[in-house]
């Protein structure tokens, strides 16, 4: 499977001067990110390892504002406020600063993607920002510095710089060497035909966030150090599931290693708890389905919605059976998807 990633041109290549537009998707984690060890630099403390998706893309224009005073980011055409609009200005302050320019910016992104709800909305997010923001600003980062910049924002957008199957290195140490070395990269995979089913059994904002949880988890949690060190073991074994083409053991591992994950939320103090009665119902119906002979494995990650991955050739069938266990619910199939990249002056 190759990597489709692009390097963002400078902005008067593109032809509009100050002006860059790009699309990025989602990822799922296969080998959870959760837990940082700097916050500022978002350096994880373990190695993580996803899929990007063919589906919910997000995609942001950024134009410079010579003259402005402020940045104008609006989402989905409303202006953005709180902690979102936050991460945005703290983003293009590190993007200007690179750049040596002090120009403010008009940041549009439409987000397809349901925001705040465990799927990966930041990932996308973030990783159209940098594409864009690195373009209108005249920078013109490779991949591997793509996805550092990405990183700044959102830990996960890192590994949405790539298409289909990327790990994201945590890297060691402190300060700029620690930053130098925690980004992204494709991971080599025979041939597979898989689909993540992507199970919305609520598409509202979780009642606690993610940041907050993690270091709930890792401050408190007893059980957070021995799942930190059982996923780099996960980790090595996935990445050998993925050279031989082992979609079967590429779910088992990643079906432990989120149940670890929860574990650790649930034993922190006070407990993190994202699973709903409407989550146990789809987990006990991924269950059910590998009884009936269909392999079908799940993942979740900080919110309640479940993904399971299973062979292509199965996604209908394990999409369908999703629905009927949450009738209020809704069930989307995804394959592998492209990595993050400029769009053209009429969207292509």
């Amino acid at each position: 499977m190759r990597s489709e990633h692009a390097t963002p041109v400078r902005p008067q290549e593109q032809g509009s001067a100050g002006s860059a537009a790009a699309v990025a998707h989602p990822n799922i984690a296969l080998i959870k990110y959760w837990g940082k060890r700097d916050e500022q630099l978002i350096l994880p403390r373990t190695d993580s390892l996803s899929m990007t998706l063919d589906i919910f893309p997000t995609t942001t224009r950024v134009r410079l504002a010579p003259g402005a005073s402020n940045d104008d980011v609006t989402f989905n055409g409303v202006p953005a406020t709180g902690e979102a609009h936050r991460r945005v200005i703290a983003f293009l302050e590190l993007v200007r600063e690179r750049a040596g320019l002090p120009h403010r910016a008009v940041v549009e992104t439409e987000n397809t993607v349901p925001t705040g709800a465990g799927l990966a909305s930041s990932a996308s997010g973030f990783a159209a920002l940098a594409v864009a923001a690195a373009g209108a600003y005249g920078l013109d980062p490779d991949a591997t510095a793509l996805s550092r910049l990405a990183r700044r924002g959102s830990g996960s957008a890192s590994r949405s710089v790539f298409a289909g199957f990327a790990v994201w290195h945590a890297g060691r140490g402190t300060g700029t060497d620690a930053d130098l070395c925690s980004y992204a990269e494709p991971v080599p995979v025979a041939d597979l035909d898989p689909a993540l089913v992507v199970a919305v059994v609520n598409a509202g904002p979780k009642a606690v966030s993610s940041r907050e949880a993690m270091r709930r988890t890792v401050d408190t949690s007893p059980l957070y150090g021995a799942w930190a060190d059982s996923s780099g073991d996960d980790l090595a074994e996935m990445r050998t599931a993925l050279r031989l083409g082992d979609l079967d053991a590429v779910g088992e591992i990643a079906e432990r290693n989120a149940f670890g994950m929860h574990a650790t939320m649930l034993a922190a103090r006070p407990a993190v708890r994202y699973l709903s009665s409407a989550t146990l119902t789809v987990l006990d119906r991924v269950l059910q389905l590998r009884r009936d002979g269909v392999p079908a494995y799940a993942t979740m990650d900080a919110g309640p919605n479940v993904k399971v991955l299973c062979h292509r050739a199965d996604a209908d069938r394990v999409a369908e059976a999703v629905r009927r266990a949450v009738p209020d619910g809704a069930a989307h199939v995804a394959g592998p998807g492209p990595g993050a990249r400029l769009l053209n002056e009429d969207g292509r």
